[in-house]
């Protein structure tokens, strides 16, 4: 009997030994780290370093001021020639690009060879070739150049919408002239805008830690499928150096526009012709929304493919054509992503009720987006903290518009929003505004606390403001 008893200890002991190793190994597993040198060497070959010349201008001074700086700088010489002296000088740069096929088309970004007069490229065997401009374009920051030569290694496109945060990544490419350098990081972020940059107002952008250098410009972005899934384009950094924090174009935009350089030398995008903002909290509550969401329409351009569809001012578009805008971002870039004429459904709310509509789009280079400042701190408990005034007769008929002007502006919640003395108001929360008498009254039955709408012309240009009460 105690045979048996210990030999059931021993077997269970040595399962648990077993499970305990298997359970070690598999965390040893987990946490091994990939190695990139296979990645690196099979798509090494297909790399390039892109060196520009930029002739420039040089304003000449006059032969007088000529010979008397150089006769300070040479003292006891007469005579000087003026003839050779250049006009014009010249300034290089140098960023990464990518070959895409095996006779000689090359990616890289906009900015590295825009305004260039010779553009060279190095490619990983030492062989230089003079590069010819495809195509440019500067709203999704992309150029395709081509090069005269067959059978060179290529790399391939993979599917950007499928990468996830935490995905390894990594680039390639030429920081601050260091060729053919590799840089590991993950992805960070899906969907970002450039903050402050508005020429890329309708990118959506990759985000990594990837340490990116100037010079990793036009560089790809490789998954570990050694697939490329993005175009190194921008680093956030107040130095010029990598602080973790880099944006690459999607690969499946950068498809889309490769085939339109490609076949034409230009892109051709979407319009819709909206001014749009964020939905923020703020607006959230007034239009009685559940959460924050979607892209706030500020103001319909007239004749635009928005106002034929029927869109109206402070709409709310949740989709367009299937996809969900989860921030007003979203809808530039989903926009600019299909063809003119194209028909797109749009999903909107409106009135606390849900929109259908369909929009024929139009043309445009890029879409515009409107952003509003963020508002100040509170400085003072002033119900609305301005006097209104009647407008002119003049203005209402060459303008074509009711309201009341902000005659003076003090502290308040107006000038927290950012009102300012000459605002035109037509309406406060959602009353229409034709005399200070409507305003007056209108004013008088606001709520003491949170948010109320006021619709103003500034400019000739409509917009939405949330303006705070407190008691």
């Amino acid at each position: 009997m105690k045979l048996l008893y210990r030999s059931r200890i021993v077997t269970y002991l040595s399962a648990i030994l077993s499970l305990q190793f298997m359970l070690m190994a598999s965390i040893s597993q987990a946490a091994e780290l990939p190695n990139f040198a296979d990645l690196v060497e099979l798509n090494a070959p297909s790399i390039v370093e892109i060196s520009t010349v930029s002739n420039i201008e040089v304003s000449p001074l006059g032969d007088d001021e000529i010979e008397d700086l150089l006769r300070r700088l040479n003292p006891g010489q007469e005579e000087f020639d003026l003839e050779n002296i250049p006009e014009r000088r010249q300034r290089g740069a140098v960023g990464s690009g990518f070959i895409i096929s095996d006779d000689g088309y090359i990616i890289t970004n906009n900015h590295v060879v825009a305004g260039a007069d010779e553009i060279q490229v190095h490619l990983n065997d030492r062989r230089v070739f003079d590069a010819k401009v495809i195509g440019l374009d500067e709203p999704s920051d992309l150029a395709l150049l081509k090069l005269d030569a067959e059978d060179l290694p290529f790399v391939e496109f993979g599917d950007s919408d499928v990468l996830r945060v935490g995905d390894w990544v990594l680039a390639i490419g030429s920081p601050f002239g260091l060729e053919f350098s590799a840089a590991a990081g993950i992805v960070s972020a899906k969907g970002r805008s450039m903050p402050g940059r508005s020429t890329y107002n309708y990118m959506s952008f990759i985000q990594t830690d990837v340490a990116i250098n100037q010079g990793n410009s036009g560089g790809p972005l490789f998954n570990l499928s050694g697939e490329v899934i993005g175009i190194n384009s921008q680093i956030l950094s107040s130095t010029g150096g990598s602080n973790g924090i880099s944006f690459s174009i999607p690969s499946n935009v950068a498809t889309n526009v490769i085939s339109q350089l490609r076949e034409s030398g230009v892109v051709n995008r979407g319009l819709l012709g909206v001014r749009m903002r964020e939905v923020d909290y703020a607006l959230a509550e007034i239009f009685n929304m559940e959460r924050p969401r979607g892209a706030f329409v500020d103001d319909v351009l007239p004749s635009s493919p928005a106002a034929d569809a029927g869109i109206q001012n402070e709409d709310i578009i949740l989709e367009f054509n299937g996809h969900d805008i989860g921030h007003f971002t979203d809808l530039p870039f989903y926009v600019g992503q299909y063809q003119p004429d194209t028909r797109a459904d749009v999903r909107l709310y409106r009135n606390g009720e849900i929109e259908q509509l369909t929009v024929v789009l139009g043309s445009s280079p890029t879409n515009v987006v409107a952003v509003i400042e963020p508002q100040a701190p509170r400085q003072s408990s002033n119900p609305l903290g301005f006097r209104v005034a009647e407008l002119s007769d003049e203005t209402r008929q060459v303008a074509g518009i009711t309201g009341v002007r902000i005659a003076e502006l003090s502290d308040g919640p107006g000038k927290d929003a950012g009102l300012r003395e000459g605002d035109v108001i037509v309406t406060l929360n959602f009353e229409d505004i034709e005399s200070t008498d409507a305003f007056a009254r209108v004013a008088s039955n606001l709520p003491e606390t949170g948010f109320v709408s006021i619709r103003i012309i500034r400019e000739g240009q409509g917009s939405t403001i949330p303006l705070e009460l407190s008691p």
